[in-house]
């Protein structure tokens, strides 16, 4: 059975994955850190939904990457139940 690493070159190779893969690169990147800073400070996706007003089945769509394109609130609104501020930048 390959790794993951050895497979993800593997099907990288293909241009089309690559280019798909990258493009939600960015998704991927916000919804990781929303669930390191969620482990970090030892909250469930139940208590976060709650301190959002939202349901943990909506935070948890938005952590598997199912839900697309959150919106500029729901963000907000996670940054505030983890008691800190969406920074958006450019680079």
């Amino acid at each position: 059975m390959k790794n993951w690493k050895k497979l993800k070159k593997e099907i990288l190779k293909d241009s089309a994955v690559k280019e798909a893969y990258e493009a939600l690169g960015v998704e991927y990147q916000i919804i990781k850190e929303v669930i390191r800073l969620r482990n970090k400070n030892k909250i469930t996706q139940n208590e976060l939904a709650n301190k959002m007003g939202t349901s943990q089945s909506a935070l948890s769509r938005f952590e598997s990457g199912s839900m697309k394109n959150p919106s500029l609130d729901f963000l907000k609104r996670i940054a505030e139940g983890l008691n800190m501020k969406l920074n958006i930048s450019f680079k």
